[in-house]
């Protein structure tokens, strides 16, 4: 009887245990024991192990006392996949209406496809969590999931209209500062609006910044407990956070960069930053700030190969003489704003200094390729023709007037003949123009330029529209050019003028001007500067003309730079066949033709 009575307390123990609820795990703790990263998605498939700096921010958007977290982030850090683990976590233990906020639908789309999607099928918790993207419900989509208890939508900034339809507990938000100002306000402020019904919101913000003056994610983190990653020195143990300034290479040797600590002077070489991370720990600069956590973190402590002091050090090296390139080291590895002059004008008499004698009559050996840039006037087409080599300076070979009405056709014809030049080349042979883009954005002339253009698609002659944004590609096909009967480009004049401005004040010949170009050229060339607007309430950096001067120069060079982006050149064959002139005029050989026998009966 004894034993029938410890049975029956045995199988009453373990019925109640089997009710007790799991133990509750932090976030960091509940990604490395249940997310799995797939063949594809990490050079280091299985398991995820997080490394030290990323655990408290994990463990931050899992804390259901933290309402608001930021992330001003470099690249190499890993935040997409401690997104995606968090992600999962909400899914799994906490389901809820879940927003998450990117750029543009193609950023929606390859986060679904190259991140949600494998690592969702790799987690064994998470396999089946939010089932097929069409199902036989038909309320799933590749973007939009519902699962047990809550759902998943993924939206893109650029359609604000989309927001409309949700309402969200949880916000992510990445890439913050990819994202501008639309006609109906400021993404990211109209997607918050959509989490106000829920007490225990979460949002999670995230973002490498962009420029100094504009940049959301800094604003957010200003507003934060603004937290640092702080590491031990090796030597002294006096915690720093590490930063550009304390990283030093010998003369000519960044390969052999080092850290230097603030405190006793230390050289701290790349085999001890293993160490340093391990020990290192959040601190928040601004502790009276409850219920926002900010994060600031750089690619200094990121532990990945590619990420070694020496190798930044040496891609500084290569970044710091173009204010372009530099950029994006400021941006990505650093983790900081641009800081550039807003508002100030460039010297066009310095540039018209820079004249080299050189032009279409006279062509400098590297030039291998030519694009053309042409606006149009009411009464005149401007051109302006660019020289490209293989890895060196943009030239500006020379410019051009057209004078006639884009009505009259002799105009076009006009212009044709000059598209048609061939100039003679030092190699020996001729070269001619590659590519042109010509404007079509004013309503009034844009039939003519499309039937100039349509049909000499061939040439690679094409209409192009200018948009603006910062956030646009140099230049992209045009998603209505079928229907039009042609061939329609857009270009982002925004970046482009963003590029040759930077090229202009980055010294170094980055652009470099031919003695043939008038004076004129030049004032126009500077006609805009970049300054910084509020646009309801957010700062936005744009160009604006100058007052008195005319664009068409600055114009016709942006289109210009966005027609090199439609050429693909072998380089090396180009050049060899500027020196076998005879060669590039000799007619091409028929292909051979095999016809096969069944084909006649």
């Amino acid at each position: 009887m004894l034993d029938a009575c410890d049975t029956l307390e045995e199988v009453e123990r373990r019925a109640l245990e089997s009710l007790r609820p799991p133990p509750r795990l932090t976030l960091s703790d509940w990604v490395e024991h249940n997310i799995y990263l797939p063949h594809g998605v990490s050079s280091l498939p299985g398991l995820v192990q997080l490394w030290p700096f990323q655990r408290e921010i994990a463990d931050a958007i899992g804390d259901p006392a933290i309402e608001r977290v930021t992330l001003v982030k470099p690249v190499r850090v890993g935040f997409t996949t401690l997104l995606t683990g968090a992600l999962g976590a909400f899914v799994a233990n906490d389901p809820a209406p879940i927003l998450a906020l990117l750029p543009t639908e193609a950023d929606c789309r390859d986060y679904m496809v190259s991140e949600i999607e494998p690592i969702f099928s790799a987690s064994p918790v998470l396999a089946d969590a939010l089932g097929e993207a069409k199902d036989e419900s038909g309320r799933n989509t590749i973007l939009s999931r519902r699962f047990p208890g809550g759902s998943l939508k993924i939206v893109a900034a650029k359609a604000p209209r989309n927001l409309r339809r949700h309402t969200a507990r949880v916000l992510l938000v990445d890439e913050a500062d990819g994202m501008e100002v639309t006609a109906e306000g400021p993404p990211i402020a109209l997607a918050e609006k959509r989490t106000l019904s829920f007490a225990d919101r979460k949002i999670v913000i995230g973002s490498t910044p962009t420029f100094e003056g504009t940049s959301y994610i800094l604003r957010s983190y200003s507003l934060s407990d603004r937290r640092i990653f702080e590491t031990p020195c090796f030597d002294c143990r006096a915690p720093h956070e590490i930063v550009w300034s304390d990283i030093q290479w010998p003369e000519g040797r960044p390969a052999e960069a080092y850290y230097v600590c603030p405190s006793c002077g230390c050289v701290v070489s790349e085999r001890h930053k293993l160490e340093m991370v391990n020990g290192g720990a959040w601190r928040a600069t601004a502790p009276e700030v409850i219920g926002h956590a900010g994060f600031r973190l750089n690619a200094l402590v990121s532990l990945l190969p590619n990420a070694s002091w020496g190798k930044l050090a040496t891609e500084f090296v290569a970044a710091k003489s173009d204010r372009t390139t530099l950029q994006v080291f400021v941006n990505t590895i650093l983790a900081e704003g641009f800081r550039v002059d807003g508002g100030e004008e460039i010297d066009d008499e310095a540039l018209a200094k820079r004249a080299e004698p050189f032009g279409c009559e006279a062509m400098p050996e590297e030039v291998l390729a030519i694009t053309a840039g042409v606006d149009v006037q009411r009464d005149r087409l401007e051109v302006t023709l660019l020289g490209w080599t293989e890895a060196g300076p943009m030239l500006a070979l020379g410019a051009f007037v057209i004078w006639g009405r884009p009505e009259d056709d002799s105009t076009w014809a006009e212009l044709d003949d000059l598209l048609k030049r061939r100039f003679p080349h030092p190699l020996g042979g001729t070269i001619g123009i590659d590519a042109t883009a010509i404007d079509s954005g004013d309503g009034e002339t844009m039939e003519q330029v499309y039937k100039f253009c349509f049909p000499r698609a061939a040439r690679k002659i094409f209409a192009i529209k200018g948009d603006g944004g910062f956030r646009r590609p140099f230049i992209e096909r045009s998603s209505s050019s079928k229907a039009r009967g042609g061939m329609l480009f857009i270009v982002g004049v925004d970046p482009i003028k963003d590029h040759i401005t930077a090229k202009l004040t980055g010294g170094n010949g980055a652009i470099r001007f031919s003695d043939t170009l008038p004076a004129s050229w030049y004032e126009q060339l500077c006609s805009e500067r970049a300054i910084i607007r509020y646009s309801r309430g957010q700062p936005t950096r744009r160009f604006e003309r100058i007052p008195g001067r005319r664009a068409e120069a600055l114009d016709c060079v942006v289109y210009g730079v966005a027609a090199r982006y439609l050429l693909n050149i072998n380089w090396a064959a180009r050049a060899e066949a500027l020196r076998s002139p005879e060669l590039a005029l000799a007619p091409a050989m028929r292909p051979r033709v095999i016809r096969s026998s069944w084909i006649d009966g």
